[in-house]
């Protein structure tokens, strides 16, 4: 299984990895970290009642070890908060800050709340801040750029606590107080060293050693690299990598001649694959992700990963399938290199390999779960073995965690401001199978920021016709998650957007999707006449089998008005439209709807006979469930009209084709009750 795309073996921990979660030093900052959570705030000393949860700053540069101190922090104080921790990164590994209203709903998802589809930066603060209001919580809040960032996401609550990791004071939180580090003490950073390198080269010659910690200015993160340096070279004498170091300059910061010392002394082909991670999305990497950017195997491109994990180059996510991250402090520089040693046509092709890749493993993710189509099934066989997941379940897992990342390549394949065949390709794949997976209410959220990004390119860039198909899709999540006024709002301008584009199927989408939000809002005299409008268009374009479905909506929209007589016109019509359409199912359920509306009508004599038509049409259509509907409102109808024993015949047969025992009344009652509720979502899909 390891050469498939799911690889169940999971990650593989260097020492330097394992290492990382134990902490070190820091006695002093932690201390007074500790001590500031009991200080009286300026609220308690003037009497009052702080209005909301105490703010810990930590600032610091990128590799300081300012989150492993926050971390530590944490970890000391969350009994206190009853051990509720939530985490959230602020910014992306290339600095980017992170949109408040993503940061909400990864905290919203901790708590395992809902997050509506659509809601703005302001109604996820809400919702985070009432969630909140009666819990004590502990947030850590990382990489914070800014502190309207942090001042969004704060509980009205004192007895939460955050957290805030940041490089410089969020000016504009009162009664912050920064606890901001610098470099590790010396025998921290000799023990850091030690976890590396071992005791023996540092004791042999603790003075070169110490000197090394002075070289680096006792930066986290540069002895990590000199560490995996050294640990790459057992023959290699601390005074050397000092030395080195020195070798580099003077005008860079210890961590950048750190950085520029493992990676001059990688082989071509490594360093090669080093400098294009800087293009990964949200900085996170798997095998597959490597092997497209560098153009090689898979296994190959993992062996190089974990090596560059040892080498403290990147960082080991721990999961069950093999998942490593970029730290924030190294982007900067790898990007950096690449655009100075890579040319720009070659980090365009790694680009697009690499989300050529993703659409790949989505389409294979995808066709695993339609296991009922010969064509998906051939399709996925024609894949290579290491875009294939041994099951559906794999595949979700998959999706899943890698759901972050596969967000994070939908926003870097339109980062240009361009809309292109491979971006359209991307984003069409990704909405189709978190849909398949996860279904479209679970998806919304996701689907959302997918569509909302590609509407943001298309406004800019001045394209009607992706507009429209935006505005629609956002439309119908609007729709599906209960938003209809904001849902009819969204297809309006789908409408004009589809004019614009002068798209026949937009527009005549757009004024159908207006109809339907009308009915749902109850206006069914709207609705009927924007479905009539759709009509025209469709009638005007051959489009028999749209014309039939669009007919039975405008009778839906008479029946709710209770317009009988003009809903079983809308009825026979679209009768008549699938039976040309050779559409035998559709005809049989058209005929089932003519017959309620008949008896609406008052005229179960007519229903009766309708209602048989249905039940011949619904034999030939093999439709089960619908045949066991017919047959109950047939002996509904039949006891209407005076005749039980008819009316028994026909529900005995409802229960036998249902597979139920006619002899349980409780049964009875169940298949009625199931086989009308399948009648209601048979034509509302067909609607």
């Amino acid at each position: 299984m390891t050469d498939q795309a799911v690889d169940t073996g999971g990650v593989r921990l260097s020492g330097t990895a394992a290492a990382e979660r134990q902490f070190l030093g820091r006695t002093r900052e932690l201390k007074e970290l500790l001590a500031d959570i009991e200080r009286a705030g300026l609220d308690t000393i003037a009497g009052r009642k702080a209005p909301r949860a105490r703010v810990l700053l930590i600032a610091g540069r990128a590799g300081s070890g300012r989150t492993a101190l926050a971390e530590e922090l944490v970890r000391q104080v969350a009994d206190r908060y009853d051990g509720r921790v939530l985490r959230v990164r602020l910014s992306e590994s290339d600095g980017t800050p992170v949109p408040v209203e993503r940061a909400a709903r990864e905290l919203l998802a901790a708590l395992d709340l809902p997050t509506p589809a659509g809601a703005d930066q302001d109604d996820l603060s809400a919702a985070l801040r009432t969630a909140l209001a009666d819990r004590k919580a502990l947030l850590l809040l990382d990489d914070a750029v800014d502190a309207e960032q942090v001042d969004a996401l704060l509980p009205d609550t004192p007895d939460c606590l955050a957290v805030a990791v940041s490089t410089g004071p969020l000016t504009g939180i009162s009664d912050v107080r920064p606890c901001t580090i610098g470099g590790l003490d010396t025998k921290s950073a000799l023990d850091l060293l030690t976890r590396s390198t071992g005791s023996v080269r540092i004791t042999v010659d603790p003075c070169a050693a110490e000197g090394l910690v002075e070289e680096c200015q006792g930066h986290p993160a540069a002895l990590t690299l000199v560490g995996g340096w050294l640990a790459a070279r057992p023959k290699a004498a601390v005074a050397d990598v000092a030395k080195q170091l020195r070798a580099e300059g003077d005008d860079s910061t210890p961590l950048g001649r750190a950085f520029q010392l493992v990676h001059t002394s990688l082989p071509a082909s490594a360093a090669r694959t080093l400098r294009l991670l800087a293009l990964a999305p949200a900085g996170l990497i798997d095998p597959h992700t490597a092997s497209a950017l560098a153009g090689c195997s898979v296994g190959s491109a993992r062996a190089t990963l974990d090596d560059f994990v040892g080498l403290g180059l990147l960082r080991a996510v721990p999961s069950p399938l093999p998942q490593y991250e970029v730290p924030g402090c190294l982007h900067p520089h790898l990007r950096a290199l690449a655009e100075e040693q890579d040319r720009p046509a070659e980090l365009q092709l790694a680009r697009a390999r690499m989300l050529e890749r993703t659409v790949r493993l989505l389409q294979s993710c995808r066709a695993i779960t339609e296991t009922d189509s010969p064509e998906a099934r051939e399709k996925l066989q024609g894949m290579p073995r290491s875009l294939r997941f041994p099951s559906p379940r794999a595949a979700e897992d998959w999706l899943r965690i890698r759901r972050p990342a596969l967000l994070a390549a939908a926003r870097l394949a339109v980062a240009d401001g361009e809309l292109d065949t491979l971006a359209r390709r991307l984003m069409s794949q990704l909405v189709r199978t978190m849909v398949a997976h996860f279904g479209t209410q679970a998806a919304a959220p996701d689907l959302y920021g997918v569509h909302g990004l590609v509407l943001d390119v298309a406004e800019r860039r001045e394209l009607p016709r992706e507009k429209a198909a935006a505005l629609l899709n956002l439309g119908d999540l609007d729709a599906q998650t209960g938003r209809t006024a904001q849902a009819l709002v969204r297809y309006r301008e789908a409408l004009d957007a589809g004019r614009s584009a002068n798209d026949p199927y937009a527009t005549g989408r757009a004024m159908e999707s207006v109809g339907g939000a009308h009915l749902e809002l109850g206006d069914y005299d709207r609705a009927a006449d924007w479905f009539g409008r759709a009509l025209a268009q469709r009638l005007a374009r051959d489009e028999r089998a749209d014309a039939a479905r669009l007919y039975g909506r405008i009778a839906a929209a008479q029946t709710f008005a209770g317009r009988y007589g003009e809903a079983q016109r809308g009825w026979r019509a679209a009768v008549a439209g699938y039976r040309k359409d050779g559409d035998v199912a559709s005809q049989a359920r058209a005929l089932s709807e003519l017959a309620r509306v008949q008896e609406y009508a008052g005229r179960p004599e007519e229903s009766l006979h309708t209602c048989h038509e249905a039940l011949e049409w619904a034999r030939r259509a093999e439709d089960v469930r619908l045949q066991a509907a017919l047959q109950l409102r047939l002996a509904d109808t039949l006891e209407h009209l005076g005749d039980p024993a008819s009316a028994g015949l026909h529900r005995t047969a409802a229960e036998r084709l249902l597979g139920e025992d006619p002899g349980d009344p409780d049964q009875a009652d169940d298949t009625e009750h199931r086989a009308n509720a399948y009648e209601i979502r048979s034509t509302s899909t067909k609607d």
